[in-house]
């Protein structure tokens, strides 16, 4: 098999793609591939929106069941993993937006007993304050962008819009967190 892997490489095909027709065909072994290669990089951006790494790593498992169950759907015009990050950063999304929720209907003396989660690794609390406040939307953009080091091409086709979108919206989003920052640091 990774002969006919090394074939696609030099003939300028995507290695995913090899893997994606052989899960099709009925090899689980591809998928197992393509879950062991992108673990990492998907739970990065599910921990870079939702700011919980127990939220985030649930958020995989629903991430790869979904894409387990939907791989027949994915339109082979576009990179896999470009189809996978879109994915993941809907899923994300729709996670933070439940969580959001389910905090406000907690009880009154849950909820004072509570904090805000601490998961967010990074050495400066200021930036960790102002990324919690910030929308699961924006939380993405900047993951994608800064954390995980997407080009503006590759968030455009992971949001389903163009690299012009794309980086309006990643100003948009820089904008709120730098307000965010400023008043966290007053």
């Amino acid at each position: 098999m990774s002969a006919l892997i090394d074939r696609a490489k030099t003939a300028g095909f995507d290695e995913d793609l090899v893997l994606v027709e052989r899960f099709l065909a009925g090899d689980q072994t591809a998928f197992e591939s393509l879950y062991a290669k992108y673990y990492d990089k998907v739970f990065a951006i599910s921990r870079g929106i939702l700011l919980d790494s127990d939220e985030a790593a649930d958020a995989v498992q629903e991430i790869f069941r979904l894409v387990y169950r939907h791989l027949g759907r994915f339109d082979r015009r576009s990179r896999f993993s470009t189809w996978l990050f879109r994915v993941s950063v809907n899923r994300s999304i729709q996670e933070a937006r439940k969580a959001k929720h389910r905090y406000r209907q907690v009880e009154l003396n849950e909820a004072v007993s509570q904090t805000a989660p601490e998961e967010f690794d990074n050495s400066d609390p200021r930036i960790q304050a102002a990324m919690l406040r910030l929308n699961p939307t924006d939380r993405a953009l900047l993951t994608l962008f800064y954390w995980e080091e997407l080009s503006l091409q590759e968030i455009a086709d992971s949001l389903g819009c163009g690299v012009n979108a794309a980086k309006t919206r990643l100003y948009r989003s820089r904008e709120r967190f730098r307000t965010l920052y400023e008043e966290t640091s007053e």
